[in-house]
């Protein structure tokens, strides 16, 4: 059941994570005639490995990530590779360290920009679609119990509260708060019906039945929000935008409080943490799994975008030290950098992934408590 529900669900989100980010290395490669020497999904060791035309694609045991493998991608600061002597003479010429500057960085961006179209794509489709439940201040009755005291007030359902007692709602929780504290009293509640403002008076009852309130309303403060096939792509993009700089910011505050403060990141997960998050999505169903997507694929953009060495960003670092300077960073301090740079990133991911062993031997659950 573990394996159904979980594994099998987080390996299939992360492949297809993976395959749209290396495709876009893999594309932008081929359009500038850069020879792709593998394709390859996890980290070696190989497990499996089958070579079409001049590619390998291959399928390795660390199922934790992927690569596409470009014929003098690790000389890139060194300017030269290994020559054999069954190796054509033009194949130097499709070396990767041999493009302009400028095809470099695509190729490197290409993989970010796939994961961040991915995520506007799927954002988009449920803006259009199903429609996306988003938080508002709006607090909208959604439901009227017969024999109420809201129904016997005139209240219906679809009316929105604006105030009780001139008090301006604009939580849920407020309003539980007023109507629980002043069961027996009269309230004066304003509220809207069609653009239209009223106001009724409503004594909360102080016996009430069991699943009702002093009310006997429903309410919330989550609204649908749908737009036309032609608009959602700009909200799509927007709220992908908007969700990225989040990202980015929850980023920047986990590095601040682990550098200033000593603190522990919080909010984390590594493999075991996503998997669990995964099953979880997965069990609400096909919207809460399309989101959760979108915001991974959000998050493998927004990383791999960062100077961080052995990532993307940090392999587009050299190459805008090479456009501004003029020269190349040399081979062997940039190999040196990514080799640091993967070793701290896996000693990350294993520090991360004890935290979520931890987390699921004491029960704890990465979701916020509401």
């Amino acid at each position: 059941m573990f394996l159904i529900t979980i594994i099998l669900p987080f390996l299939i989100v992360l492949t297809i994570l993976v395959l749209i980010h290396e495709f876009g290395h893999y594309l932008t490669a081929k359009k500038f005639g850069i020879k792709v020497e593998e394709f390859g999904f996890g980290f070696p060791p190989r497990m499996f490995g089958k070579k079409i035309g001049e590619t390998i694609y291959s399928i390795n045991w660390l199922p934790i990530g992927g690569f596409v493998k470009l014929y003098g991608e690790d000389n890139a600061g060194g300017g030269s590779v290994r020559k054999t002597n069954n190796e054509p003479a033009t194949d130097l010429k499709r070396a990767f360290f041999a493009r302009p500057a400028w095809q470099r960085a695509t190729i490197v961006l290409a993989g970010v920009v796939m994961n961040f179209i991915l995520a506007v794509v799927i954002i988009s489709y449920l803006f259009a679609v199903p429609g996306v439940a988003l938080p508002s201040k709006n607090i909208k009755i959604e439901e009227v119990s017969a024999g109420s005291p809201a129904q016997l007030a005139g209240l219906l359902k679809g009316d929105e509260i604006i105030s009780v007692n001139g008090q301006k709602i604009t939580t849920t929780d407020k309003f539980i708060s007023i109507t629980h504290s002043s069961e027996g009293k009269n309230l004066s509640i304003e509220f809207t019906r069609h653009g239209q403002e009223s106001l009724v008076n409503v004594v909360p009852r102080t016996n009430f039945p069991k699943g009702q309130g002093p009310l006997g309303v429903a309410i919330s403060s989550i609204q649908i929000i749908k737009y036309p096939w032609y608009q959602a792509p700009f909200y799509g993009t927007a709220e992908a935008l908007k969700f990225s700089w989040m990202i980015l910011a929850g980023l920047g505050g986990m590095v601040t409080d682990l550098v200033t403060h000593g603190a522990p990141p919080k909010g984390v997960a590594g493999p075991i943490g996503v998997a669990q998050l995964t099953g979880q999505a997965v069990s609400i169903g096909v919207e809460a799994t399309l989101w959760f997507v979108a915001i991974l694929s959000l998050n493998l953009a927004v990383v791999n975008v960062l100077p961080i060495p052995a990532l993307d960003g940090g392999r587009l670092f050299f190459i805008l030290i090479e456009l501004v300077t003029g020269r190349k960073v040399p081979q062997r301090y940039e190999t040196m950098s990514h080799a640091v740079g993967l070793v701290v990133l896996l000693s990350l991911i294993l520090v991360i992934t004890l935290f979520d062993i931890l987390r699921l031997i004491s029960g704890q659950s990465l979701l916020p408590k509401m």
